[in-house]
């Protein structure tokens, strides 16, 4: 079995590092993906994905990255079941990053992996 993606796409806010309750460095971040064939409009629509970034990924993409830069993330999909506040169990889809490319920024093209 497999469960690995690669996504590039634009950032869609500015990304901003927190700190677990256990102290460990994370970011969510969304990336822009347009579609790769037109709509019945005649639009390419566009794809909102969700990324969560952790450790040195989440630091070194928070220090470099701005919002409308280009990113290639590589990571796997993971799905979690949360609570809402109606009692209603809701199912969340995001890609979690382990290697982030900085495609295009104001700073070099840079990859930053997961460290183990």
């Amino acid at each position: 079995m497999l469960n690995q993606l690669v996504v590039v796409g634009r950032l869609v806010r500015e990304p901003e590092l927190r700190k677990t309750e256990n102290g460990k460095n994370v970011t969510n971040i969304t990336l822009a993906v347009p579609r790769g064939y037109k709509n019945s409009n005649g639009e390419y629509d566009t794809d909102y994905i969700d990324c969560v970034l952790w450790a040195n990924v989440a630091e070194n993409t928070t220090e470099y990255c701005r919002k409308g830069d280009l990113l290639g993330v590589k990571g796997r999909i993971q799905t979690r079941k949360v609570e809402t506040e109606e009692d209603k169990p809701r199912h969340i889809t995001e890609v979690v990053g382990e290697r982030v490319t900085f495609l295009s920024s104001s700073n070099k093209t840079k990859t930053i992996e997961k460290e183990e």
